[in-house]
């Protein structure tokens, strides 16, 4: 997949994700970058259980990618609140 469709990918999902788990954002570029991350281990976490992981810039892809998003965004305050 091409870069911009990468980054809009993870805008996408790196919005959906932080709303489904802390019903903020975290700001554009945080969001961006969640988000990208989120769709390689949501990627990562479909292709170890069988199924295909990112495939494009279609409705699968973006689910994979918001589940992916949302384990990482869990993940990420959980080690973010454990320092504060």
């Amino acid at each position: 997949m091409s870069l911009i469709v990468w980054i809009v990918l993870g805008l996408i999902s790196g919005f959906i994700a932080s709303k489904l788990v802390n019903r903020t954002g975290e700001g554009m570029l945080l969001d961006i970058l969640l988000g990208i991350v989120g769709s390689v281990v949501g990627g990562w976490l479909f292709h170890a259980f069988g199924m295909p992981g990112v495939t494009g810039l279609n409705v699968y892809s973006v689910v994979v990618a918001v589940i992916g998003a949302a384990v990482f965004l869990i993940a990420y305050h959980a080690l973010i609140n454990r320092r504060v």
